[in-house]
């Protein structure tokens, strides 16, 4: 039987799998950037509520109103994650695709900085060799598409802004899974974050709706393969493994975006796209290793 933090990681592992179709769909899309945001958390939170509703009603919860402290939580991490979709998307629309993922999974960086600074948490250097590898390798996988215009500094810069408030959203959320059931925090989030993402569309100009009956597929996908599978497995993972730790498993995305791009945009992977790969897979290994090291030595 694994462990714990093995089943923590396996599952932030599998929601990075989920969530690294989101680019895709939105590719497919046509609709805006802002209007795909609101879809997907608003087409996710019929599902995720009945969900809550069954696990709750199975383990006896007397009522489903969430208590002061939980809808606290609820409302906080709504927020950054709203926030953090919102601004990716922005970013999307403001620069290059590859600029905008390679920012953002800076939130690797951010969720440590947090964890240090915010609650003490102490990272030796075997995990921070292990972050500084996986970085490179992500690096490595988009570098090459990445461009230096000054066209696109607007852009790159919400990018990097994606990272600090996913980066905050993460920890929030590791530390919201210690008060809240996946489920609850799942459904209440996706509520918080469907209010705060429909406000854009009051003046983003471009179409909000699909134009054709078939346009709906990709903000399905994005739904529920992106969200509700994705993001919740991720959340549950989170309550397993400390949140650095966590995010530094999500730079599994950008290796599963360039198998997604070669599988079905036929975008060629080279050398230094499998270099890039590896870098990522080992840098996990070795910050996990790092981790199971340290509380090994502390049970002791």
């Amino acid at each position: 039987m694994p462990d714990q933090t093995t089943r923590g990681i396996i599952a932030c592992v599998c929601g990075a799998i989920g969530i690294s179709s989101a680019a895709i769909f939105m590719r497919l899309a046509d609709v805006t950037p802002a209007a795909s945001a609101f879809w997907r958390l608003t087409m996710a939170a019929p599902v995720l509520i009945f969900i809550y509703w069954l696990t709750a009603r199975k383990k006896g919860r007397i009522s489903l109103l969430p208590s002061m402290e939980e809808g606290r939580w609820i409302l906080l991490v709504g927020l950054l994650f709203a926030s953090e979709l919102f601004t990716w998307h922005w970013s999307v629309a403001k620069t290059t695709v590859a600029n905008s993922t390679l920012l953002a999974n800076m939130a690797t960086i951010f969720a440590a900085l947090y964890s240090f600074v915010l609650f003490g948490e102490r990272f030796n250097g075997r995990f921070l060799g292990g972050m500084v590898l996986a970085l490179g390798g992500a690096a490595l996988l988009m570098g090459r598409n990445a461009e230096l215009n000054p066209a696109y500094i607007p852009g790159d810069m919400l990018g990097l802004l994606t990272a600090v408030l996913y980066g905050g959203y993460i920890v929030g959320a590791a530390r919201a899974r210690q008060v809240l059931d996946a489920p609850l925090l799942m459904a209440g989030t996706a509520m918080v974050s469907g209010i705060l993402l429909s406000l854009p569309l009051l003046w983003v100009d471009g179409p909000i709706f699909p134009v054709s009956s078939e346009g709906w597929a990709p903000l399905i996908g994005l739904a529920l393969i992106a969200h509700v599978l994705g993001q919740s497995l991720i959340v549950y993972g989170l309550a397993h493994v400390p949140a650095a730790l966590g995010a530094l498993c999500l730079l599994i995305q950008p290796v599963i975006s360039a198998l997604w791009a070669w599988w079905l945009f036929g975008e060629a992977l080279g050398p230094i796209h499998m270099a890039g790969a590896s870098a990522v897979l080992v840098g996990i290994w070795i910050a996990r290793q790092s981790k199971r090291q340290q509380i090994m030595k502390a049970a002791g």
